[in-house]
């Protein structure tokens, strides 16, 4: 058994890139780098200090050293060498070759010869390419390096796919080079190297991670994008407590971060987004060249699709500032809502849901139907025919049925309302007193009464003290934003102790460090089975793609308690099959690529 404090240790980060872009950012051809005197923007502020030795955080640095060290480790190249390497110059163009892709999206490529690794985006396993060197770092062998062009394509890279004009300069999609079967396979591999290096569990308690859900559409699903433009040239922050207003001379770049820097790259249209959305942008451009004397200052442009359900008889009348689709019994009529005060309307399957526009929900409707199916699938026992273990248990004493639900993390209820057919009673739980009432909003127009499915704002240092349902009679599930549950929200979880947590992440490297805490225990916490025991096994572990085109991954993880006695071990599912075939069932035909 792993002691409380190993559980406690991980590895420590010491320096490595600062990457700058935005979540909704895409992708550009323009030239490959802007320097500033000489030097790229993202280090001019580079963090010099070690991460000190704790709890892992899960970031695009962590993440990318920990696949850098283990192909050092692979070809052996982590070895002491009496004779010091001499590093190409920064700046300078060199040929490499792809050895695989990281789980931050970038290319981990060796030169001949050399002992380094260089990460190089926007390219695919096998790709022989040309790159120019940015920066060294010596200490933990590797190299940071921008794509300039591909030398010799490796059999998985097909530039036929790609959509997207800006695509291998800006940072916001990775793979449009590459088969979406491809882009699955790979997030599957950022599941399971997430649990290897960020669970701190033996591989025995760590089931086979499942096959990657895919969108059923790979572009045109985005709801929600935010481009942006930069303040007037010469623009300085004294400049408001100096009484100085500058303003534009010419229509600034609008759109999205150049990859690595903080150049705006301007952006006139974006394949991922929804068609209401991208007419949004259209719009919102034209307006703000328009008005652009009104603007002292950069902004921030939200983009948000909105859907309205219309009956077939009488059939609606087309619009210029909607879209309209035709879902067989009904229309939906998508709009692009810019104002972030505005109101927005989603469907999943039959439920309803409206929230501010500016808030947050997810942002790929199309995979919500089957992700939420499948949540609903999990988040009850399974049948004890469909499995076995692989190491010896007591039989199973747990004949409790399982009848209220809590949804900690709740945002607007989408868990809460979503599996509220399946438990008498639901109760979502949130920090924010804005996502509890667009909530209990959204109960209401879902036709559930308060005493089916109820909110509560409460502060996550507390957030289970008005807890009343018997936690053995209790499934919780858990949506942690990016940086995952805090010390004092998985200590509460484990002395509450429900019968399954369905942990739902951004992150599946922080998911997988958080449910290392719930399998092994936390030091000083008694969840039933001794001082900083565990109280889970692992039942399932798969990736959702919300994301297609991008190195991003959703991770959904299935834990069940204990049962009192028990030996630790891992549930192993007898029918690979027919669960594989089962997943399948919940996303239509993936769309062929053009």
């Amino acid at each position: 058994m792993i002691s409380a404090a190993a559980r406690r240790i991980a590895a420590a980060a010491t320096t490595s890139t600062t990457t700058h872009s935005r979540t909704y950012a895409m992708a550009s051809s323009a030239p490959k780098r802007a320097y500033e005197d000489g030097r790229s923007y993202r280090f001019k502020k580079q963090q010099k200090k070690e991460q000190v030795a704790g709890k892992p955080d899960g970031t695009h640095e962590e993440v990318l050293l920990k696949d850098i060290t283990a192909l050092l480790q692979k070809h052996s190249l982590n070895e002491q060498s009496e004779v010091e390497e001499k590093l190409p110059e920064p700046f300078s163009e060199i040929d490499v070759t792809v050895d695989e892709i990281s789980s931050t999206g970038d290319g981990l490529a060796r030169l001949p010869g050399s002992r380094q690794i260089y990460v190089v985006p926007f390219t695919a396993p096998g790709d022989k390419v040309k790159a120019k060197v940015i920066r060294h770092f010596p200490k933990n062998g590797y190299t940071t390096a921008d794509f300039v062009s591909v030398v010799e394509p490796s059999p998985q890279r097909d530039d036929s796919l790609i959509r997207c004009p800006y695509f291998a300069s800006c940072s916001g999609c990775q793979f449009q080079m590459l088969p979406y079967a491809a882009q699955l396979a790979h997030k599957k591999t950022i599941v399971e190297k997430a649990y290897k290096n960020f669970s701190d569990l033996p591989p025995e308690l760590v089931p086979a991670v499942g096959e990657t859900i895919g969108s059923p559409l790979q572009y045109g699903y985005r709801t929600k994008l935010t481009p942006h433009f930069d303040g007037p040239p010469g623009m300085k922050r004294s400049d408001g407590r100096n009484g100085i207003k500058r303003h534009f001379e010419a229509v600034p770049p609008i759109g999205f971060m150049k990859k690595g820097t903080r150049h705006t790259m301007d952006i006139e249209d974006c394949p991922i987004g929804t068609d209401a959305v991208r007419m949004g942008m259209k719009r919102e451009r034209a307006r703000v060249a328009a008005e652009l004397g009104r603007y002292t200052k950069g902004a921030t442009l939200l983009l948000r699709e909105s859907t309205k359900r219309l009956p077939k008889d009488p059939a609606p009348a087309p619009r210029d500032d909607a879209i309209l689709e035709d879902r067989g019994t009904h229309f939906h009529e998508k709009t692009c809502v810019t104002d972030p005060n505005g109101t927005t309307t989603e469907f999943i399957d039959d439920y309803q849901f409206s929230n501010p526009a500016g808030a947050f929900f997810q942002n790929n409707n199309s995979i919500l139907s089957p992700f939420t199916q499948y949540v609903r699938s999990h988040i009850l026992p399974p049948s004890p025919t469909t499995t076995t273990t692989a190491t010896p248990t007591a039989p199973s004493q747990n004949t409790t049925p399982i009848q209220h639900l809590i949804d900690a993390y709740s945002g607007s209820g989408l868990f809460t309302i979503t599996l509220s057919p399946l438990f008498p009673s639901s109760l979502g739980i949130d920090i924010s007193a804005t996502s509890i009432a667009s909530a209990s909003q959204n109960a209401a127009l879902n036709a559930l009464s308060p005493t089916h499915a109820s909110f509560l704002a409460a502060d996550a240092a507390h957030l289970f003290a008005s807890i009343t349902s018997p936690a053995a009679e209790t499934a919780v599930v858990i949506d942690p934003p990016r940086k995952g549950c805090d010390d004092s929200f998985l200590r509460q979880l484990l002395r509450y102790s429900p019968a399954r947590v369905l942990y739902v992440s951004c992150n599946v490297h922080t998911q997988a460090r958080d449910v290392g805490v719930l399998v092994s225990g936390m030091k000083g916490v008694d969840a039933g089975f001794g001082v900083g025991e565990g109280a889970y096994e692992i039942e399932s572990v798969r990736g959702f793609d919300f994301f297609p085109q991008t190195g991003h991954v959703e991770g959904v993880a299935v834990l069940r308690r204990r049962e009192e006695g028990a030996v630790k071990g891992v549930e192993v599912e007898v029918e690979v099959e027919k669960e594989a075939d089962a997943a399948a069932q919940l996303v239509p035909e993936v769309q062929k690529e053009a």
